[in-house]
């Protein structure tokens, strides 16, 4: 299989099992997923979603987030982790949209990342799922499968979204990034893997990692 050919299988076996695309944060506008997305470092969707909503029933745009205090954030969203952090960046971040966007979420790039506590993942999380504007966020499971799939060489995630960007069309971007994570979760997860539900890695997958998944199971 050429790497074109291999890029086609991927897009298209995703696309048939993943026609219906769900965002896993949920979140009502630019704002909410922002936080969302900002509150899921080293957490897991399931917990930030059921955080969440106790954040958002107390506030659930800058305005409202500014009159907590930092400690009163860090009460509610101590369940995700790294909640010093987080709610440090919440509270700050919050009070830079009043004071520098009108209270809105920017449509950049440059304005999100120079946001407390908000990185280059997390903006182009916002960007794509909330502005629709191409991007391509590389999560731990999007590393390790362009990694299986011998897209990329995992050396980084920095790496990885460059191939990732180099070989898909920039128009699938956003579905594809989504995509390969709800495949990453389903079938090919870091713990309790099992190849032979692995299409996509079992048939054009890097050839010393699926060496190694054999070793293992003997």
């Amino acid at each position: 299989m050429t790497k074109q050919e291999k890029v086609n299988f991927v897009i298209n076996t995703l696309y048939k099992l993943y026609p219906e695309i769900p965002i896993p944060l949920d979140h009502k506008d630019p704002y909410t997923l922002l936080i969302a997305v900002l509150m899921s470092a080293q957490s897991t969707d399931v917990r930030v979603n059921q955080i969440t909503p106790l954040l958002f029933e107390r506030a659930d745009n800058p305005y409202d987030m500014v009159k907590l205090s930092v400690e009163e954030i860090r009460e509610i969203i101590k369940p995700v982790g790294l909640s010093p952090m987080k709610s440090k960046g919440i509270h700050g971040l919050s009070k830079i949209l009043i004071e520098q966007h009108n209270g809105e979420v920017p449509q950049s790039f440059e304005a999100l990342e120079a946001l407390p506590a908000v990185g280059h993942k997390t903006a182009s999380v916002v960007m794509s799922q909330a502005f629709g504007i191409p991007a391509f966020p590389v999560d731990t499971h999007i590393h390790r499968l362009m990694y299986r799939w011998n897209l990329s060489n995992g050396k980084n995630v920095q790496q990885t979204e460059k191939d990732a960007k180099r070989l898909f069309p920039k128009e699938l971007w956003n579905d594809l990034h989504l995509q390969i994570i709800w495949y990453g979760r389903e079938y090919s997860p870091a713990r309790g893997w099992n190849l032979d539900k692995d299409i996509i890695t079992k048939t054009i997958g890097r050839k010393s990692v699926i060496d190694d998944y054999y070793k293992k199971k003997k």
